[in-house]
């Protein structure tokens, strides 16, 4: 008579087989993952899918639609382009000085990542008025920023430029200070030693610095519902669009927009990714 153990039978089991060979963090990660990502994921392109493709495309399609698509990418590649710019300089100040006001500044660079969308918004609304601080400025100058395009720009490169600044310092911390020496000593002029010295390294982690703060732009919706007009055609981003489109019941018009942002961000990315893989082994 053969006996059946515990053991032997979670040995039997095709479950258990599978599962006795990964790691138990390969599970949980792929659990994890699974329910937050990709089932989520998944019922959006199932739920869009399910729409018959001539009312897809139509809806897809649509000018407002259109519209929504070029403001919000296009405007959060300008605001992350900018970050990569200047948060390279602000992290170049951060690693390589020593200054009164130093964890001030860092602060400051990190404020965007606890301050609620939404107050960010507000704050900048009132700074950027006509009668605001900056605004009263601007606006003899022609120069109109609250609820407009200009306005989303602004809150747009707000809510990225952390994202930049605490990709770079990291390795500009790691970047050795003696390689910048060499360099001058063998008659590289500073421009000479910034960009055959210093930038290769740098670019990958700025891109990728690029390519988070354009990420967070993209779907940004507290502070730039607050700053912007929201007027179609002139500053009305498609995260907004799809809110608009769920206050009006419109749960399939709401669907179809969401897949399409997620298809033009994955694309998005996925050719940032591929500009850093070319930075890394050309760089």
């Amino acid at each position: 008579m053969v006996t059946t153990t515990p053991d032997s039978k979670r040995q039997a089991n095709p479950v258990f087989l599978f599962f006795g060979k990964i790691p138990w963090t390969w599970v949980i990660t792929f659990v994890y993952l699974a329910f937050l990502l990709v089932l989520p994921i998944a019922a959006l392109i199932t739920k869009a899918a399910s729409e018959p493709f001539d009312s897809f495309w139509k809806t897809a399609t649509s000018p407002i639609a259109i519209s929504s698509y070029e403001i919000t990418f296009v405007t959060a590649l300008a605001a992350a382009t900018l970050n990569g710019i200047f948060g390279t300089l602000i992290a170049w100040v951060i690693v390589r000085y020593q200054f009164r006001g130093k964890r001030f500044l860092e602060a400051v660079v990190d404020l965007p990542f606890a301050l609620p969308t939404a107050v960010a918004g507000l704050t900048l609304a009132t700074v950027y008025s006509d009668k605001g601080w900056i605004g009263s400025l601007l606006a003899p100058l022609g120069i109109k920023v609250a609820f407009t395009r200009l306005g989303l720009f602004v809150a747009m490169v707000f809510i990225s430029l952390p994202f930049i600044v605490r990709t770079v310092q990291p390795v500009l911390t790691d970047l050795e200070k003696e390689i910048e020496e060499a360099a001058w000593s063998l008659g590289a002029s500073q421009f000479q030693t910034f960009t055959k010295v210093i930038l290769p390294p740098l670019m990958p982690s700025i891109l990728t610095g690029i390519a988070l703060g354009f990420s967070r732009a993209v779907g940004e919706y507290g502070s730039t519902v607050i700053i912007a007009s929201n007027t179609p055609f002139r500053d009305l981003i498609t995260p907004i669009l799809i809110f608009q489109r769920l206050e009006q019941y419109d749960y399939v018009g709401a669907t179809v927009i969401g897949a399409v942002m997620l298809a033009i961000s994955f694309v998005s990315l996925l050719a940032i990714n591929l500009l850093q893989a070319w930075s890394k082994k050309y760089g």
